[in-house]
């Protein structure tokens, strides 16, 4: 498997595939500067090798370097990420140690669910989101495209999140919020 981007996101998805009990072929990254990454030299020059997965945690980078990939996406789940048999997880997707993905959960392209984060039942994640460390998503909320959801967060059950949002960490997610808007605090609220 390969790694597109020497972030620290690019480690923690380094640790992924190797509990997932594969190697890491190469890493490559944009920036010359960066020379190694978890004792791997960086290439520079990536020739299309593939299966891949991004390695950066910034949604719109993320989103503009898959586009312009062509190639095949590969998916990391932590082997101690627990994932219902009937939620689905687009390619592209990395899955971080202890999160929770209950039943008919979807979630799209390239989304980070990170560490001990919890997606309830018939959450629909949308592509090149990033649900941090310990958010809580209830039953049945859909966040739109490129949102970030912060550490801690709880989201109640039916609430919709636009897209290209951000939600402050510890906050408490009570109604819809619409897109391009930055929220936070308990109750949530948008910033002014």
């Amino acid at each position: 498997m390969y790694i597109y981007g020497a972030s620290g996101h690019a480690k923690v998805i380094f640790d992924i595939i190797q509990a997932m009990g594969q190697e890491v072929e190469c890493i490559f990254d944009d920036n010359p500067q960066i020379v190694e990454l978890n004792g791997h030299i960086i290439s520079h020059s990536w020739n299309g090798e593939s299966p891949i997965i991004i390695g950066i945690g910034n949604n719109e980078i993320r989103k503009k370097i898959a586009s312009r990939l062509n190639c095949e996406f590969a998916t990391a789940i932590h082997p101690s990420a627990v994932v219902a048999s009937s939620a689905k997880i687009g390619e592209g997707t990395a899955v971080m140690h202890g999160a929770i993905i209950q039943p008919d959960a979807k979630i799209g392209k390239h989304c980070i669910i990170n560490t001990g984060a919890s997606v309830d039942h018939e959450c629909v994640i949308e592509d090149y989101v990033h649900i941090s460390p310990h958010a809580t998503l209830c039953g049945n909320v859909h966040v739109g495209e490129g949102t970030w959801i912060g550490a801690g967060a709880t989201v109640i059950p039916g609430v919709t999140i636009g897209k290209w949002c951000v939600i402050g960490a510890g906050s408490v997610v009570l109604k819809d919020i619409p897109d391009n808007t930055t929220a936070y605090g308990n109750p949530c609220k948008s910033k002014l």
